[in-house]
C-alpha cells in the first residue's frame, strides 16, 4: 500500500452542502488534496452515486453545464477504478465476509484495488481495517 486513497461519494456530497458548514469546509480540502497531491481516487460508481444525488435530491439540482464543469475538473483527475468482472467477484466476497452492504463492498472493493491505504467515509466504523486499508471518518 501507498499513501492514495479513496474518497466515497459522501465527500463530495458535503463538498456542496450549505446545511453542514463544517462538514463541507473539510470535505473540501480532502477533495483538493486529492486532486492537487494526485494521491485521491474514485470509481465510477463514486461519480454515479453523486451525480443522482446532485440531479434529484439538491435543494436546487445541479444543471447539466454545472454538472460537465464538475466532471472535467473534480471527478476526471481522480477516476481510477472502472467495473470489471473481477472487481463484482471480489465485491461478493467482501459483501459476504463482512457483512456490509452490496455497494459499501463494491466501495471497498475499489479502494482495495486501487491500492489505497485509506478509504474517506463516514458509511463504516472509523478505524476500521479491509486488509491494510484503514477507514478514516474525516468528519469526526
Amino acid at each position: 500500500m501507498n499513501g492514495r486513497f479513496f474518497l466515497d461519494t459522501n465527500i463530495f456530497v458535503y463538498s456542496l452542502d450549505r446545511t453542514s458548514p463544517a462538514k463541507s469546509v473539510r470535505a473540501r480540502e480532502l477533495i483538493r488534496e486529492a486532486i492537487a497531491k494526485r494521491q485521491g481516487i474514485v470509481s465510477y460508481q463514486v461519480v454515479q452515486e453523486f451525480f443522482n444525488v446532485a440531479f434529484r435530491r439538491f435543494a436546487r439540482p445541479m444543471s447539466l453545464a454545472d454538472a460537465e464543469q464538475y466532471l472535467a475538473t473534480t471527478f476526471r483527475p481522480l477516476l481510477a477504478v472502472h467495473s470489471s468482472q473481477s472487481l463484482l467477484a471480489d465485491a461478493m466476497r467482501v459483501k459476504d465476509r463482512f457483512q456490509v452492504p452490496w455497494y459499501d463492498a463494491l466501495i471497498v472493493v475499489s479502494a482495495l484495488e486501487g491500492q489505497c491505504r485509506t478509504l474517506y467515509s463516514e458509511d463504516f466504523q472509523h478505524g476500521q481495517k479491509f486488509g491494510e486499508m484503514q477507514i478514516a471518518n474525516p468528519f469526526l
